[in-house]
């Protein structure tokens, strides 16, 4: 049957035998895999390959062997080379990165990076910072480091932490803008040791962690934990030695404080932004009032970021105490609830309402902040609202009325004047650069 393009004739070639000059015997443990290939196919696509074939070295052999690529991952590269088709999914991702390193393809490369950018969580982070520190990815390598900063504490406690390498924990846990308490940190660095120790066949005893993580263990600010945390915590921890457990006492307490070799000095963490929805605020004396109904707005980004929580308007007439239900959804999907209680002093002030972590929200979707407010009813609202905000950090937001609102917000005015957020900064990125290579 004639083909009517040459992909499509390629494509026939594809993982057949017909015509085939090569053959791979591909994976490391025996069955190895036989795959049939053409290597002019190969050659005019990777200059690896034609040197393999072509060049003044080229292999003679009928068949080669590639003990260091899985098979899945060498029959989506081929599926690539004859094609231009490539469906990469999470389980196969890095495998493909790999070849697609191997035999110089920077745009199947491409393919994978991206597809592991879009698909970056805070509990696959970790992992994806060591593999893409590996392959040289400087640009996933800083997006990694902006997730882990923002969702430290889930990206310490997820398991993929207690897979990566000694100099990946290291870089991690020195930084500057990390966003976790260093009681977090310290039993992070402990469960890392503890994996460590048994894949390196030892009894995860205190003594071998101790040994494992080595000077790591100093990236650990411990001084820099309450006096309660550090009592509760790494005091009661073997892996201290008793001179430092003294010696970290007495800093807390003593007039002259002993020299330490741990840093003392608290992380500057990120910095908080905030997006301000409102040119004005105002109240009049019938509105705004609550019932139990929603307020509620759509926001969508230019860029990644992570949203902290929102600043609400309170009472105004005069202090009070409300209850208080914020939400965000992406469509139908649920991302993150908080029922909690803020003070609101009777002014025109914003008062934070925080979730429990920050969200993590994607460019060019649209999102819905909600509140439900439970307390005195009459208090301050937004005016003259703006469509777009652009902010210092290099974010840009989109507002648009959502129709859970039952309480009156839209666009022009009403509650949720603010989204608190943090966002890749200057110096974020800065010290992300800093700590990478």
């Amino acid at each position: 049957m004639s083909k009517k393009n040459i992909r499509d004739r390629s494509a026939v070639m594809f993982m057949s035998e017909v015509m085939s000059d090569v053959h791979f015997l591909v994976g490391a443990s025996s069955p190895r895999m036989r795959i049939p290939a053409h290597k002019y196919v190969l050659a005019t696509a990777s200059s690896v390959f034609f040197a393999m074939f072509y060049g003044p070295l080229a292999e003679r052999k009928e068949e080669i062997e590639i003990p260091d690529v899985e098979p899945s991952a060498f029959i989506i590269m081929l599926r690539y080379l004859y094609t231009d088709q490539v469906t990469v999914e999470a389980d196969s991702v890095l495998a493909v990165l790999y070849c697609s390193k191997k035999y110089l393809l920077p745009h199947l490369a491409k393919i994978c990076v991206k597809y592991l950018e879009s698909n970056l969580t805070a509990q696959n982070a970790c992992l994806l910072l060591s593999q893409s520190r590996l392959f040289d990815e400087t640009v996933l390598v800083e997006r990694c480091f902006e997730v882990i900063d923002a969702q430290a504490e889930l990206a310490l406690a997820s398991d993929g932490f207690t897979q990566i390498d000694s100099d990946t924990v290291r870089r991690i846990l020195s930084r500057e803008t990390l966003n976790a308490k260093e009681v977090v940190i310290f039993e992070a660095a402990l469960n890392w040791a503890t994996a460590e120790c048994r894949r390196q066949k030892l009894e995860p005893t205190a003594e071998n962690q101790r040994s494992i993580l080595g000077d790591i263990l100093f990236c650990v600010r411990i001084p820099a934990m309450t006096l309660e945390e550090f009592a509760n915590g790494p005091a009661q921890v073997a892996i201290l030695s008793v001179k430092e457990i003294n010696d970290i006492f007495l800093h807390y307490v003593a007039t002259n404080k002993p020299s330490l070799d741990f840093l003392a000095k608290p992380r500057l963490g990120l910095t908080l932004q905030k997006c301000h929805r409102f040119l004005s605020s105002a109240y009049r004396s019938n509105q705004w009032r609550y019932r139990g109904r929603c307020d509620s707005i759509q926001f969508s980004v230019d860029k990644r970021i992570f949203v902290v929580g929102f600043g609400l308007y309170g009472s105004s007439n005069g202090a009070a105490e409300y209850k208080v239900k914020i939400e965000l959804k992406r469509t139908d999907c649920v991302l993150a609830t908080k029922c909690t209680r803020f003070f609101s002093d009777g002014s025109s002030n914003t008062f934070p309402v925080y979730f429990d972590t920050p969200i993590q929200i994607e460019a060019d979707i649209f999102y819905i902040a909600s509140v439900v407010l439970d307390g005195s009813e009459l208090s301050y609202f937004g005016q003259d609202g703006l469509n777009e905000v652009s902010l210092d950090c290099d974010v840009n937001f989109q507002f648009q009325c959502s129709a859970e609102s039952t309480n009156g917000t839209g666009v022009q005015g009403g509650q949720i004047p603010e989204i608190l957020l943090y966002a890749p900064s200057k110096q974020s990125r800065l010290l992300s650069g800093k700590y990478s290579h």
